[in-house]
């Protein structure tokens, strides 16, 4: 095991860095590699930080359970496979396999600090000025490091009500409780309709759990583009979700570990066994000695940073979800990364940063989604007449042997604006969106053109090749 530091070992760091998940670990790997002297301080007994932890990674894993359980009940057959017992997802014996892979990943996130000159230090970190942070250590043992360069990156947590808000919401879980879910829940209700219930409900969902999924609104992923919302919901609630619509939850009823009543404000009551809050997040800001030393925040306690990653104060930056823009781990390893070059690496990166426009993004959804660019309400609010659209539905080829009740809607569509069609958006939805946006990301951020993409020699068949051939 690399060695956990319990005390300085220079009177004064080149760097400091609050936080070891993957913003931290990238930008302090970074400033190693260009010699410099690195600390990074983690509360967690574990590095990796959400990601890793109790998000992208083991969500994914899930995803990709519940994707191969849709194949074997839904898919299989139609393909002629025969002698397949009614398969059953067994969640109990998953659990510590995928816990096993996860506690692998932290070894390597350890043992590549160990091997990149990176120290850690396993404690609360605390600003206590502009160049120094006060570690205290789970056995209450206090000491401080001296930096030339301090970095927050802390990232997040999920926000879930209090009784007071709502009684009895303490009896459900979080996003990171669903990860720590032993047995497999026979009734579950999601509260949520951003990306994170969406995922986690299509998991409970194609495992097996009888599902609900509460809402406010008319549809799920209101921050997407209307034809994203337009088709996933339609498409969960045929597969089996059951979908309250326009609904608030009003109070929660039950004990821990026994049946839970979800009460809502149309009336309805919902006889679970687990609820689930996924109504958003927020920066783990609290306690970390900010508002003492002069350290900006907004009204929703994100740290207010400018395009280079600083701070209200001098020598004191923020990367990943702390800041409040772009909450996504790829955006916290790249900004974490551009700041390290700026800070110690050589000339040519003297005014490295992350630009915020056109991040791709996908969501796990089932099917899954990638999107990238402006929705095309943001784009008719931004170019107004000069947007055009161009689309295409329709089933990709997988599913031409499958029965109709269980075909997938694949959705592409592109956002133009101008006489020389500027791609400024790219929305998709269906079979495998999640490995095709990544690519189509990259054209997007280089200023590609209708006409860019309709040089492009398709790929046949593939669901991919629409995007190459809309008319």
């Amino acid at each position: 095991m690399p060695p956990i530091y319990d005390k300085p070992t220079v009177e004064k760091y080149d760097y400091v860095l609050i936080g070891g998940g993957s913003g931290g670990s990238a930008s302090s790997r970074r400033a190693a590699s260009y010699g410099k002297k690195v600390a990074v301080v983690e509360v967690d007994p574990y590095l990796g930080g959400t990601c890793v932890n109790v998000g992208c990674v083991p969500k994914k894993i899930m995803w990709h359970a519940a994707d191969l359980q849709d194949k074997l009940a839904h898919h299989a057959l139609g393909y002629k496979f025969k002698g397949l017992a009614a398969p059953k997802f067994d969640w109990a014996a998953f659990k510590p396999q995928r816990d096993a892979y996860i506690k692998k990943l932290n070894d390597i996130y350890a043992n590549n600090f160990d091997k990149e000159g990176v120290e850690y230090h396993h404690g609360r970190g605390r600003l206590t000025s502009a160049n120094t942070v006060e570690v205290t250590r789970p056995d209450g043992q206090k000491y401080t490091l001296h930096a030339d360069h301090i970095t927050v990156t802390v990232g997040g947590t999920p926000t879930v009500p209090s009784d007071d808000q709502i009684p009895g919401a303490s009896l459900g879980i979080d996003s990171d409780g669903f990860f720590e879910l032993e047995e497999q829940p026979r009734r579950v209700a999601v509260v949520g309709a951003g990306y994170i219930a969406v995922e986690l409900a299509g998991i409970f969902h194609t495992l097996g759990s009888e599902t609900h999924l509460i809402i406010r609104g008319e549809t799920v992923l209101r921050t997407f583009d209307q034809t994203l919302q337009e088709t996933l919901t339609p498409w969960m609630e045929k597969t089996g979700v059951k979908i309250h619509k326009q609904s608030n939850v009003m109070k929660v009823e039950g004990e821990k570990g026994k049946p839970l009543t979800v009460f809502t404000d149309k009336g309805e009551k919902i006889e679970v066994d687990t609820v689930l809050w996924a109504i958003g997040r927020h920066a783990l800001t609290k306690d970390l000695g900010l508002e003492e030393v002069g350290v900006k925040m907004n009204e929703k306690g994100d740290i207010v940073v400018d395009e280079y990653q600083n701070t209200s104060v001098k020598g004191i930056y923020a990367i990943g979800d702390v800041q409040g823009k772009a909450l996504l781990t790829p955006v916290a390893i790249a900004a974490g990364r551009r700041l390290s070059n700026r800070l110690f690496g050589p000339e040519k990166y003297k005014s490295d940063k992350l630009d915020y426009e056109n991040i791709p993004t996908v969501v796990f959804s089932h099917p899954t989604i990638g999107t990238v660019g402006l929705t095309e309400k943001q784009a008719r609010e931004k170019y107004g007449d000069a947007v055009k659209i161009y689309k295409s539905s329709f089933r990709a080829l997988y599913f031409s042997m499958i029965d109709d009740e269980h075909k997938e809607p694949t959705v592409y569509k592109l956002i133009v604006v101008g006489p020389e069609e500027r791609v400024v958006g790219v929305h998709i939805i269906g079979l495998g969106s999640d490995e095709v946006m990544q690519g189509f990301g990259v054209a997007v951020k280089m200023g590609a053109t209708k006409n860019d993409l309709d040089d492009t020699v398709a790929i046949h068949p593939t669901s991919a090749e629409e995007l190459v051939t809309l008319r």
